[in-house]
């Protein structure tokens, strides 16, 4: 079992008729905050901080028996005490979140968390309702606003979704541009229909075009960074010189949205090609915008 479901088993051990989903959601956002190193992420969604990677253990947890969902919430459905079995500082962490939350219903929870966490709060549509205008002000704020004209790559390697997704949010990205040949992973949440359905979610649009990808076929004895100059090399003189319309399509998807992402897998920019894509559609005649990995 992934350890961090243990922090969930050990904040509904304290709650015999279960937790709402959204006040579930709420109280292990404010545990992470209490954690040196967060076991979950958050992006801000529709009701504040939410947590897709959560959500999915929490689904694999109800078919294995272990928790239920009712109208009423998430109920346990083991007697093992798993709180028991977490390392010392995180049992700390569950009492301190407990002690300091859970008492607070899902309204007041809710409240608790737009007014100290305001970022998490910019896609709320409700954080107008339940907040006085000078805290609502706050996240209007928090909301990122970005004018000049980027173009932006990305890799999803060693982050958590949700992180990936906050990097394109901060960032005010509007359109995420899949540049995978084949767009699938075994990383939850990057396979194509889950990773536009995510994007859109948060009002990013989401365009595959796989013309400028590399065969996976090519990447299977990649060794050293050498190996990958050697597949770049043949990358800019077949790819990118057979694929001017693609490279069109991104140039001109840059300039109807303004802030645009290249994404792909590698985190490291000299291992991806991306970079290369990117840099042939900087040089073209009528670029003359911001370049920029995140």
């Amino acid at each position: 079992m992934f350890y961090r479901r243990k922090l969930v088993f050990a904040l509904l051990e304290n709650f015999e008729g279960g937790l709402e989903k959204t006040r579930l959601q709420k109280l292990v956002f404010l545990l992470t905050k209490k954690q040196k190193k967060a076991a979950y992420d958050f992006v801000p969604y529709k009701f504040g901080c939410y947590s897709y990677s959560l959500k999915a253990d929490l689904g694999a947890m109800i078919k294995r028996g272990w928790i239920t969902i009712s109208d009423s919430g998430y109920k346990l459905q083991t007697d093992r005490k798993y709180y028991s079995e977490l390392i010392p500082s995180d049992k700390t962490v569950v009492d301190e979140t407990i002690n300091l939350y859970g008492s607070m219903n899902t309204e007041r929870i809710t409240t608790h968390t737009y007014l100290n966490f305001p970022y998490h709060a910019i896609n709320s549509t409700i954080a107008q309702d339940i907040l006085p205008p000078k805290y609502f002000e706050k996240i209007l704020k928090a909301k990122p606003k970005r004018k000049d004209i980027t173009l932006f790559t990305i890799g999803y390697e060693g982050i958590s979704l949700e992180e990936y997704l906050n990097r394109l949010i901060r960032n005010d990205v509007k359109v995420l541009v899949d540049v995978r040949r084949n767009p699938l992973s075994q990383k939850y949440g990057f396979s194509k229909k889950l990773l536009s359905s995510f994007c859109e979610r948060l009002g990013i649009k989401y365009v595959h075009i796989p013309e400028v990808g590399i065969d996976s076929s090519k990447r299977q004895e990649l060794k050293n960074q050498q190996d990958y100059d050697s597949l770049f090399e043949d990358y800019k003189y077949t790819v990118l010189e057979e694929t001017d319309s693609s490279q069109k399509q991104i140039l001109e998807l840059l300039e109807k949205y303004e802030r645009i992402a290249l994404t792909c897998f590698e985190a490291d920019i000299c291992q991806c090609h991306r970079t290369h894509l990117a840099e042939k559609i900087k040089n073209s005649p009528t670029f003359k915008y911001k370049l920029q990995h995140i």
